[in-house]
């Protein structure tokens, strides 16, 4: 399996975007989902990886890089954003491998924390990311705090 950059506007990783949409769309309501579209995961800030084994992408991770706010003390940081793994390939690492990816790209870049924002319906997801070091913090970037969402950090 690699992990590559590459650009979100492929057709193979806009249907698995799709995917992760509609999955989405059925736990939460519209004003509940905090996805960022296609274009701007096109924007200059963003850096988007797919997972493949093969020539099958497998999996698709995003960090956008942002500066420091009063919920971050100033600090910039990334936020992980479009994790997504097939469901067919579950379970193989792949999730936490892409984490990985994402949280070495931040660190080239200087960025020393990660945060992300998931839903409390995501428990596979909530599991990945606390396995892999991310604590629960207060929300940040402007997220409402709706009872749905969970926020995570991680200090790099």
């Amino acid at each position: 399996m690699q992990i590559l950059r590459e650009r979100p506007d492929q057709p193979e990783v806009v249907a698995l975007l799709d995917e992760l949409d509609r999955y989405l769309a059925s736990l939460y309501a519209p004003e509940d989902n905090h996805i960022l579209d296609l274009q701007a995961l096109l924007a200059p800030e963003v850096s988007f990886f797919v997972a493949r084994q093969g020539a099958q992408i497998v999996a698709t991770g995003a960090v956008r890089s942002l500066p420091g706010e009063p919920a971050t003390d100033g600090q910039s940081y990334g936020e992980i954003k479009r994790m997504m793994v097939l469901p067919s390939c579950r379970g193989q690492g792949i999730g936490w491998r892409m984490l990985a990816a994402l949280e070495a790209e931040l660190r080239s870049a200087g960025i020393g924390l990660a945060l992300l924002e998931t839903g409390s319906d995501q428990h596979a997801a909530v599991a990945l990311y606390e396995r892999c070091g991310f604590v629960q913090r207060a929300p940040f970037g402007g997220y409402p705090d709706n009872g749905l969402s969970l926020f995570y950090a991680k200090a790099l």
